[in-house]
């Protein structure tokens, strides 16, 4: 079975789902150093060795049997909607990538020429009404997510929830899943769960891989960028995303859960 975006340490220990634009490489990080000491020279996402990966052919056979495993603790962490998809279209959209040119190369220029955005010049840096650009890159985005038009839905504004169930519908059950927004308490209490061979502080954690390094700066508070048909689009794309990780949908300025997680109730509705 495929189990698309499952990282995994060497020791089998851990297994981690992934979710773009939710402290992936935070996370990728802290799995490596508990093997390795150390954290991988580079961005984690281009990590070869160290660390297993479904993307690794090596890889895939032993991610397989940990998923079947009661020795393997399976964990993925979460985030806001709003906070999520506005980190997606500022890094995405408007940013230079780490290759030095934009993300899938002519995505941006489509999106200028066929939804009217801007992007902050050809280096980010520039001035531009963000508000307007990011309404409008929101319904590209709803446009991708409801009918797979122009485009198939990107990873990175994917909903959580169908990322999640690649690893449900397959036979897989999560042990614990985190709020990103309670990060060293979610993250603590995965590492509490295993034996690492190097222990990891999580307040002498760097942060990686942040956003605003890649593109221009958020210039309004969260919820500036949404009006009611802004809100009525993250219904339509992210309502399961609200239900079941416990996140205000009424009030994009609350980026806090308002309850706590049901596993069980997350596993059944995943598996649908």
């Amino acid at each position: 079975m495929p189990y698309p975006g499952i990282w995994m340490t060497e020791s089998e220990q851990i297994l981690y789902r992934v979710v773009p634009k939710a402290a992936c490489s935070s996370i990728g990080q802290i799995l490596y150093y508990t093997e390795h000491g150390t954290f991988f020279d580079g961005d984690i996402h281009d990590a070869r060795h160290g660390i297993h990966k479904w993307a690794l052919e090596h890889s895939q056979p032993l991610i397989s049997r940990a998923v079947e495993s009661p020795d393997t603790y399976k964990f993925s962490c979460v985030r806001n909607p709003y906070q999520r998809i506005l980190s997606s279209f500022f890094d995405k959209i408007c940013g230079v990538q780490r290759s030095g040119g934009r993300y899938r190369e002519t995505l941006v220029p489509f999106l200028i020429e066929n939804y009217d955005i801007e992007v902050g010049g050809e280096d980010g840096k520039q001035a531009f009404d963000q508000i307007r650009s990011f309404r409008r890159f929101l319904l590209f985005a709803r446009d991708t997510m409801q009918w797979h038009r122009p485009m198939a839905p990107d990873i990175h504004w994917s909903s959580i929830a169908d990322h999640l169930s690649t690893l449900v519908v397959n036979g897989g059950r999560f042990d614990s899943i985190f709020w990103v927004e309670r990060f060293d308490n979610g993250m603590q209490q995965v590492l509490d769960r295993v034996k690492t061979t190097h222990p990891v502080d999580l307040a002498d954690v760097p942060r990686f891989n942040q956003s605003q390094v890649h593109g221009p700066k958020r210039a309004h508070p969260v919820a500036d960028y949404f009006d009611d048909l802004s809100m009525h689009l993250m219904y339509e794309m992210y309502r399961r995303d609200f239900y079941l990780f416990k996140y205000d949908y009424f009030d994009p300025s609350n980026v806090m859960p308002m309850a706590e997680m049901d596993l069980d109730e997350i596993h059944a509705e995943l598996i649908k």
